[in-house]
């Protein structure tokens, strides 16, 4: 069992990831510094460091409760998202589509700094969605699920969706579009 973590490291953990939310939020992630975080923070970048190498960490550390509450909800969870009671592999993707939406609508902007590029497929929760996904193409008796898999996630990526809402696209009509994709690709 780890060490209880002291009160004044939780206090700072919790400063850190407070103003990294608010940095996110409010500007280009991909402009936010680890001094810019340190500074609103209020804590040193000795502190900052010794917890978080970089600032994909910050945002992966902030992320992990969502996508860890989607997670179980996948595994333990009613359908369509979840197994029980049995649904088909189209109906439970355009589900996890739909969980994968809100998601995206509500923390693109930890996505954008955690998950962009190369390293969104390094992070376990890819990893997590690809197993999902491709388990539902298998089902589906998909060709080649493991292919697939990826590109059934590509449309997910935060720069995708942030694209297609700068584009003036509603999360509606990319559900949408996500729905069709699940059900032409994964038949019902």
């Amino acid at each position: 069992m780890p060490p209880a973590e002291r009160a004044d490291a939780a206090r700072n953990r919790a400063k850190v990831l407070d103003a990294a939310e608010q940095l996110f939020a409010t500007r280009d992630p991909a402009a936010v510094t680890m001094d810019d975080i340190a500074k609103a923070a209020g804590v040193g970048r000795g502190t900052l460091y010794r917890r978080y190498p970089d600032r994909a960490s910050i945002a992966r550390a902030l992320l992990d409760a969502h996508e860890h509450e989607i997670q179980e909800q996948l595994l333990r969870g009613e359908g369509p998202l979840g197994p029980e009671p049995a649904t088909t592999p189209a109906e439970r993707l355009s589900a996890f589509y739909s969980v994968m939406v809100r998601l995206l609508e509500r923390h693109s902007h930890l996505l954008l700094g955690a998950e962009t590029g190369p390293a969104r497929l390094a992070t376990g929760a890819y990893g997590f969605w690809r197993a999902h996904v491709r388990m539902l193409a298998a089902a589906a008796h998909a060709p080649d699920p493991d292919v697939l898999a990826d590109h059934l996630l590509a449309p997910l990526a935060p720069e995708v969706y942030r694209h297609h809402r700068d584009q003036g696209v509603s999360p509606e009509r990319v559900e949408a579009a996500l729905h069709l994709l699940a059900h032409r690709l994964l038949g019902d």
